[in-house]
């Protein structure tokens, strides 16, 4: 079997998997990417999330890289695209226009991005891309991972960053880790579950991209399964799938919901979901030809929490399959059958925009997958660490004298497979601690996203863009930081000059910031009137 040899090895293509590289690379090290999808870049290009971001991200609370990638999208569109004058100028263009972040853009602009930021690495040599290709199996040598296999070939590595979407070499390595629900007993969290439910995991979406078209002829296949969806009713949901009925994640409370809400489409002024996560605006191209509303489908009403993926005793292709099913039955119902504002049903200028993702069948390229299996380390980050309730009479989060970042979300968690509804918790802006990302026996192996410590309930603020990139970009300089020194993680941890160096070198080498600003850490609680308070102050990110 052939074998490749590196000294920092990053299994995965997420978000967190590209930002290992980068700091991995930038510390100097021969790294080696290997990642299942030919896009790199996870939830914000193959599975097309929009960023979901706190509201602080324009002026802090992310890494110098992370802020790089951004500031190149929005170069990557005055360099590609004729634009208006008016966003040509504007240093905080919205590409897309869509509200639930600043930076609402093309899934395929991020993945371009991501090319380039990566390729002066592929140039000199220090970083090899493998594309196409998943673990099979992680050679062990005691507590150590000497290498990982990928069925028709081997990559030796001296440290290994797990940032696959799901922490796939934990079980393939023997690492400790949980999956799931925790219970009480185990995390003593006021959310957690009675008993540890592992196959009580987050819902899944397999999103897509559907734009605005008059013109538009072509309503899709009306899909096998569109029949169980129109009339199935989720357990505690207040309607089927198919309708505008769902749930407020806050009040849990029914809220009906529309697709444009009192606008025309077409227009700046639109509003209702279509807004939300819009990635296409009319008004941004200076070019007619170009004019076109393309907003991203990640919606309640795709959710699918039917069973879960990770560790199923099922065949998790089963789950895919109907997750799948579900989106393709929500934009045929969208076509076909959705009540109009004006009266009538069916949206026929909705068009599924599959050429977005360049997939075959108009959905996204991957599934959007919330939860990972997640390693035991050293530290787990709970609620009673970043609880606005649990904390009860404290002030701000839990301080880390070991942080190596920061993180900041509700907690957001969707409705799950054992059947919870949504648990939306308001949380206080928070560090991200060394170690989440030191696994408790086994020496080299790291967890790069979403895998890291983290719980059930806490997941629900580390799952998104900044902090999945953050937690990847840290694994990969922990990994240089340690071959550099001759030291291993647990050591750099837990000895106070190699911790000081450390962070020393991820702040003034990397542009990690490792504290939020007082006004933030301290005064403001990350809730929907802070972040729509904020938004008003910086701008209208619709604009």
């Amino acid at each position: 079997m052939p074998e490749h040899r590196c000294e920092v090895l990053i299994v995965g293509g997420s978000l967190g998997a590209v930002a290992a590289a980068l700091s991995a690379v930038r510390l100097g090290r021969r790294t080696i990417l290997v990642s299942e999808h030919q896009w790199l870049g996870g939830q914000a290009t193959s599975q097309g999330v929009p960023p979901d971001e706190h509201p602080w991200i324009e002026s802090t609370g992310c890494t110098a890289s992370y802020r790089e990638w951004r500031n190149r999208i929005r170069a990557y569109y005055r360099r590609v695209f004729p634009l208006h004058a008016r966003w040509a100028m504007e240093p905080q263009m919205n590409p897309g226009g869509g509200s639930v972040s600043p930076m609402c853009h093309l899934p395929a602009v991020s993945a371009a991005v991501i090319e380039e930021m990566l390729m002066p690495y592929r140039v000199s040599g220090r970083l090899e891309i493998l594309r196409g290709h998943t673990p099979t199996a992680v050679v062990m040598d005691g507590d150590r991972a000497k290498a990982v296999d990928f069925g028709g070939f081997t990559v030796i590595a001296n440290y290994v960053v797990d940032s696959t979407e799901t922490g796939d070499l934990l079980p393939l390595s023997g690492a400790e880790y949980v999956v799931g629900a925790e219970s009480q007993e185990m995390t003593s969290e006021p959310h957690a579950a009675d008993s540890y439910q592992p196959l009580n995991q987050q819902a899944i979406t397999w999103c897509c991209a559907i734009g605005w078209n008059p013109r538009n002829a072509g309503i899709i296949d009306r899909p096998a399964t569109y029949d169980f969806w129109k009339t199935h009713v989720p357990n505690g949901w207040p309607g089927p799938h198919l309708s505008w009925t769902a749930v407020n994640p806050i009040t849990l409370k029914p809220s009906i919901g529309s697709l444009f809400g009192d606008s025309e489409p077409g227009t700046m002024t639109v509003g209702g979901r279509w807004a939300f996560r819009r990635i296409v605006r009319p008004d941004l191209f200076a070019a007619p030809e170009l004019g076109s509303d393309v907003t991203l489908v990640n919606w309640p009403q795709i959710d699918y929490w039917g069973g879960p993926v990770v560790d199923s005793p099922d065949d998790p292709a089963l789950h895919l399959r109907s997750a799948r099913e579900l989106t393709l039955s929500f934009v045929h119902w969208l076509q076909t059958e959705s009540p109009r504002k004006n009266g009538g049903y069916g949206y026929p200028e909705i068009e599924l925009r599959g050429d977005l993702f360049e997939s075959n069948d108009g959905l996204a390229r991957a599934p959007y997958i919330r939860e990972s299996r997640r390693m035991v380390c050293e530290r787990t980050v709970t609620e009673n660490d970043i609880g606005v309730t649990a904390r009860d009479q404290l002030t701000g989060a839990e301080w880390f004298n070991d942080s190596v970042g920061l993180a900041s979300y509700r907690i957001d968690l969707h409705p799950s497979t054992g059947g919870d509804p949504y648990i939306d918790i308001e949380s206080w802006p928070t560090q991200i601690p060394l170690g989440m990302l030191i696994p408790r026996r086994i020496e080299n192996l790291l967890p790069g996203g979403k895998n890291a410590g983290a719980t059930h309930i806490t997941n629900g603020l580390f799952r998104v863009h900044p902090s999945e990139w953050n937690i990847g970009e840290a694994a990969g300089a922990l990994a240089g930081f340690c071959l550099a020194h001759d030291t291993i993680p647990r050591a750099v941890r837990n000895t106070e000059a190699l911790l000081a160096d450390f962070q020393r070198l991820l702040h003034t080498t990397l542009g990690f910031e490792l504290d939020w600003p007082a006004p933030i850490r301290y005064t403001p609680r990350y809730s929907p009137q802070l972040h729509w308070a904020v938004r008003d102050k910086r701008n209208d990110w619709r604009m």
